[in-house]
């Protein structure tokens, strides 16, 4: 019986709310069971915090925004500030929606949306490290990874399981396909294909993600028909339309290659070009 007590009071000092003396927390702030402040965190007061959520020490947590169980914040980290927009009026009704199991490192900065009703979404298990910035209206898929200082301009969409290197950049309205890695200090100005290995400034596509693919547990013959289809987009010389028909004709259907296809017919920014073959000036003849 005695044992009994003692474990459910180690079960509420887990669940307990924690608040530092030196943080200020909005008295309109909704924070979940075993929430913890740390010294000199501000949270604004149209923030809901889910459950076991970790603020650090001097983090900033403001605009009307929503954070999902178990994220941690950590030192200086700037969550749901004002958009970086000229056009932001200030009186606008956007949002940031914060998925679970989120890791934000030190000094990283997240924007909410901008526009009647923007918003910025980010899912679940997502890693962001030091000084990472993700723009107003950007959208995150889960399980993605983001370096030291990879950056993501407005309206981004970054599907699941995407890699963004150190010191990489993303112009707005880029998409960044699932599985895909853009290498250290690269600059993509187009959509970056599902399942792929890029780099370079511009991006240019390098080859298959096959090392991703394999941890994903994705079966070897689709990974094979992956390789087949890439070097027809990327290697073949071929017209986009063309290259479509042609994977179509040659590469077993998956759930894998029906993304690749619609994500390559449906780029509204193009697609960066392989690093064999650069784009021509005609830009509308490729990809």
């Amino acid at each position: 019986m005695e044992t009994l007590i003692k474990e459910k009071n180690i079960q509420k000092e887990v669940q307990a709310t924690k608040i530092h003396k030196t943080a200020i927390v909005h008295p309109k702030a909704k924070l979940g069971k075993g929430v913890q402040i740390g010294p000199f965190a501000v949270i604004n007061a149209n923030v809901t915090l889910g459950q076991n959520v970790i603020v650090g020490n001097f983090c900033v947590i403001a605009g009307n925004t929503t954070i999902g169980d178990d994220c941690q914040f950590f030192t200086g980290a700037v969550i749901g500030s004002i958009p970086q927009d000229k056009k932001f009026r200030n009186d606008e009704n956007t949002s940031l929606i914060i998925g679970q199991n989120n890791i934000f490192r030190e000094y990283m900065t997240v924007n909410h949306g901008t526009g009647m009703d923007g918003k910025t979404v980010i899912g679940n298990n997502n890693l962001f490290m030091a000084y990472a910035h993700i723009a107003h209206d950007c959208i995150i898929g889960n399980n993605c990874t983001f370096a030291n200082n990879g950056s993501l301009a407005g309206h981004v969409i970054v599907e699941d399981m995407a890699v963004v290197g150190g010191l990489a950049a993303v112009h707005q309205f880029v998409r960044l396909g699932k599985l895909s890695i853009i290498g250290g200090c690269s600059k993509a100005v187009q959509d970056i294909p599902p399942f792929s290995t890029c780099d370079g400034h511009p991006t240019r596509v390098y080859g298959l993600n096959a090392i991703g693919l394999k941890r994903a547990k994705i079966p070897l013959a689709t990974i094979n028909h992956l390789k087949k289809a890439f070097k027809i987009f990327f290697y073949s010389g071929l017209l986009k339309k063309t290259a479509i028909e042609k994977v179509k004709q040659e590469c077993s259907a998956s759930a894998e290659m029906d993304h690749l296809l619609s994500f390559m017919a449906d780029s509204k920014r193009g697609v960066c070009s392989s690093s064999r073959y650069p784009r021509s000036n005609n830009v509308s003849e490729h990809f």
